[in-house]
């Protein structure tokens, strides 16, 4: 038998910047990293495809855009900022991801163009998705206009859409090539919005940065306010835990099983399934957060105490503990079976591969990871949920 066998690794490189009025004449953030992007000898394009709330908000973005664009040398701006709904139906509508990669061919954007997107996380997951298959692989520029993405998914290597009702069924793993979060979008979300894109920075200090967890405590008023300074500093923490786990956990592109800065994502992606995506996915975080700390407590793992401080805080910012549709754990038929808040595990197994693994608590900042879950016990966890808080 003969064989060959190849071996090689590539390095990622991109860079997250924190600034306010990102297109303002005089921010030179933008406008500095393509020039380090720019060629002598190549004159790129640059498109911009842009979340339909951010425009609807920024009535004069696409102004700001075209006027700051005219002092980058070595690039050449494609007029047409191409408009898509944001939230979910961004991710679940695939002729929209058609549209966007026939936009790619009929402005022949090549793989020396770069597209911006600019909005919300799922906006930024679909883009990224046509930029990861366009040519096999456009660069991307990532502008996150809500908390969520800019302290969570859109500082990370992920892209994806939903496919039969799953959620990131279709995907690629493609870093960006620079990630530019703009506080001035944060002063001009609705409500939910904001306050939903907080559960990911008690996610991720739950389970990494038990002191982070203390801060969100002590400025919880400011932050329940959205008070810049506690809110910019909430996202900049968030989002430099989320990137130091993608570096150093040695599994960027998750090519096991294990998802530790998943904690409370199983149930909530099933929660947005079932409610046909009116829950939006912060709040289904916050959910599934109180529904695995409960149930951390119930294994003995957490003390009662860490379950109240968490409970609590989730209060205090307003968010959402319990859902009707965490009550389908069980007697449901073979036919109703894939509506059952239970059957999220399954599909949590299937979507990373290998065997189920699911991360709890043992301490505020300490996560664990499992492999299974008691049915009965989850139940248990529901029924605090809904009794007891």
């Amino acid at each position: 038998m003969e064989q060959i066998e190849q071996s090689f690794s590539v390095a990622f490189r991109y860079p997250v910047f924190f600034t306010e009025n990102l297109f303002g004449i005089d921010n030179a953030s933008f406008s500095d990293f393509l020039a380090s992007q720019a060629h002598p000898n190549v004159r790129k394009k640059l498109i911009f495809v842009m979340d339909e709330g951010v425009k609807n908000t920024h009535i004069e973005l696409d102004k700001e855009i075209a006027a700051y664009c005219e002092q980058i040398q070595g690039f050449e701006l494609v007029e047409e900022i191409l408009i898509v709904p944001g939230g979910e139906p961004a991710k679940n509508d695939l002729q929209l991801f058609y549209w966007l990669l026939n936009a790619i061919d009929t402005f022949k954007i090549d793989r020396h163009s770069i597209i911006v997107a600019i909005g919300g996380g799922a906006v930024l997951d679909l883009v990224g998705f046509v930029a990861a298959v366009a040519h096999r692989g456009v660069k991307h520029i990532r502008i996150p206009t809500t908390v969520l993405s800019q302290n969570d998914s859109g500082v990370g290597v992920k892209n994806g859409i939903n496919y039969h009702g799953k959620k990131n069924f279709i995907g690629a793993f493609a870093p960006p090539i620079a990630v530019f979060n703009d506080y001035k979008f944060i002063g001009t979300l609705d409500e939910r919005d904001w306050r939903g894109g907080m559960a990911e920075a008690i996610k991720v200090a739950l389970i990494r940065d038990g002191e982070f967890f203390q801060w969100l405590e002590t400025n919880a008023g400011g932050l329940s306010k959205a008070e810049p300074g506690a809110m910019q500093y909430m996202i900049y923490r968030c989002a430099a835990l989320h990137m130091a786990h993608i570096g150093k956990a040695g599994d960027p592109f998750e090519s096991g099983s294990n998802r530790p800065l998943d904690f409370g994502h199983w149930s909530a992606h099933k929660l947005e399934q079932l409610t046909d995506f009116e829950i939006r996915h912060g709040e289904a975080v916050a959910i599934g957060i109180a529904l695995d700390s409960v149930y951390s407590y119930l294994l003995g793992w957490l003390d009662k105490s860490s379950m109240v401080r968490i409970i609590d805080l989730l209060r205090v910012l307003r968010l959402p503990l319990y859902h009707p549709l965490l009550e389908t754990t069980g007697d449901e038929d073979e036919s109703s079976a894939d509506m059952n808040i239970i059957a999220g595990l399954e599909e949590f197994r299937e979507h990373l591969g290998g065997e189920l693994t699911i991360t709890l608590l043992q301490g505020i900042g300490k996560g664990v990871e499992i492999h299974e879950i008691d049915a009965k016990l989850l139940q248990e966890a529901v029924n605090i949920l809904r009794d007891q808080f």
